[in-house]
C-alpha cells in the first residue's frame, strides 16, 4: 500500500492542553500533568509520560534463514524477556545510528544492508514513546559491547520458530512481536527481494 486509505481521515475536535506541570522526571522520562479539553469539551487532567529516547528495535536476519535473539531479565514484569536487540536512541540522533550501535552492543554483529520496516505507537493512550524497527542483514560478528547493567544470552534459531513462539505468546515484548510479523508479511506480499522472501518462508 503506498498511499493511505480514503477512510483514514481525522473526525472531531483534538484534545486542547493547557497548563503543563512536570511531576517527576529523571534522565530518560518525565511524567507531565496536563489541564485539558477532551474532544468531547469536557474539562480533563491527563497525565503523560514523555520519552526521551526512541525505542530502537534491529531484527538480524542471517542468510541461512536464523535471526539473532537476545535473553535477560527485565525489571519492569521481574521477568526474562527473549527479544530481538533494543535499545534507546537519543531524540536528537539518526535512529539507524543507534540501531547500528544497539546492535553491536548486544550482540557483536555488524550489518552491511539496513531496512528500516516500523514505526510504533508504542502506547499511545500515556505515553508519547515512539518505536523504530530495522532489519539488518548481510551480518558479520565482531566484539560484543555490552552496557554494565545487563546480562545477556545470544541464542540464534529459525526466522520460523521464532515467529511461532511469539505467536504462542512465548515472546511478549511487543516490538520484537511487530517485527517478526511485519517482516512475514513484507515477504509474503513480495515486498522483499526474492532472495530475502524466501529466507523468512522458507
Amino acid at each position: 500500500m503506498t498511499q493511505k486509505p480514503a477512510w483514514m481521515v481525522p473526525h472531531g475536535t483534538p484534545w486542547r492542553r493547557a497548563n503543563e506541570r512536570t511531576v517527576w522526571e529523571n534522565p530518560w522520562l518525565a511524567v507531565r500533568e496536563y489541564d485539558a479539553t477532551a474532544p468531547t469539551g469536557k474539562p480533563a487532567t491527563y497525565g503523560l509520560a514523555h520519552f526521551r529516547n526512541l525505542a530502537i528495535a534491529v531484527l538480524p536476519l542471517h542468510e541461512d534463514g536464523t535471526v539473532t535473539l537476545v535473553g535477560q531479565n527485565r525489571f519492569a514484569f521481574a521477568d526474562y524477556s527473549w527479544e530481538i536487540p533494543e535499545g534507546g536512541g537519543a531524540l536528537d540522533v539518526d535512529p539507524l545510528d543507534s540501531a547500528k550501535r544497539e546492535l553491536r552492543e548486544e550482540t557483536g554483529l555488524e550489518a552491511a544492508e539496513w531496512r528500516q520496516i516500523l514505526d510504533v505507537q508504542l502506547s499511545n493512550s500515556l505515553t508519547d514513546e515512539r518505536g523504530v524497527g530495522f532489519l539488518a542483514t548481510g551480518l558479520t560478528q565482531s566484539r560484543t559491547e555490552p552496557d554494565e547493567t545487563e546480562d545477556i544470552a545470544v541464542a540464534r534459531v529459525r526466522f520460523g520458530e521464532a515467529l511461532e513462539a511469539a505467536n504462542a505468546g512465548f515472546i511478549k515484548d511487543c516490538l520484537t512481536v511487530a517485527m517478526l510479523l511485519r517482516l512475514h508479511h513484507m515477504a509474503a506480499k513480495g515486498d522483499l527481494s526474492d532472495g530475502l522472501a524466501t529466507i523468512v518462508l522458507g
